[in-house]
């Protein structure tokens, strides 16, 4: 049997950088580039049209960024992961990225000797982040750690469980996150109850409080 090739799109708005990617891409047998954009409505169309399992992503391009297609990727659930080129290490940017669900983040001097790994890091489902600011995803999990563990019972939530609070946060309705989540909305209503109850909330509002109130902490 013929193992799965790792489908990709790639965006980038030099077409000396898309050139590179490609040629890079294209030499393991592994991988095929399903399609490829200058822009970032070009880039969003390819996404939904083709699904790849992965796309490649300038984080600097006209009409949408790559955080922009991150932030759309996530909201209407497509399947594809993303990983993000920049020649940024800005911490501010790294969080928001992986705020977004995005599991790669590659410096594009960097680019040549590490876009495989990503690749491939990134189809399975993992994050990969260049070695040179991985200091960066370490910081995020120490700033997480101790963030939930100021608020009595916010470590005690499960990974579903923290999921659906950061998307009660983004004020969504139990509804819109079983669509997000491939769940039955009685399902995410069980999950609010058991929230609730880990978080000591009373009152038919108090999840939804909890959640705007602490809505910049669940970001980590």
């Amino acid at each position: 049997m013929e193992k799965h090739k790792i489908t990709i799109v790639i965006a980038d708005d030099h077409p000396i950088m898309r050139s590179g990617l490609r040629q890079m891409i294209e030499s393991h047998l592994e991988c095929i580039i399903i399609g490829e954009a200058g822009d970032g409505e070009s880039a969003l169309a390819l996404i939904e049209e083709k699904k790849p399992d992965v796309a490649l992503l300038d984080i600097a391009m006209p009409h949408l960024t790559g955080l922009q297609i991150a932030k759309i990727v996530q909201e209407r659930g497509l399947p594809t992961r993303l990983a993000i080129l920049t020649m940024s290490a800005d911490e501010v940017i790294f969080n928001e990225a992986m705020d977004l669900g995005v599991l790669g983040y590659v410096l594009k001097e960097n680019a040549a000797s590490e876009v495989l790994n990503s690749i491939r890091t990134v189809a399975d489902g993992q994050y990969y982040i260049s070695p040179s600011i991985s200091g960066l995803l370490m910081k995020r999990s120490q700033k997480r750690e101790t963030a939930f563990s100021s608020i009595p019972g916010l470590a005690d939530l499960t990974p579903t469980e923290v999921r659906i609070l950061k998307l009660v946060a983004g004020n969504k309705t139990s509804k819109e996150i079983a669509n997000d989540l491939s769940i039955s909305p009685k399902t995410v209503e069980n999950h609010r109850a058991n929230i609730a109850a880990k978080l000591n909330l009373n009152g038919n509002n108090a999840l939804l409080r909890f959640a705007l109130e602490n809505k910049a902490l669940l970001k980590f």
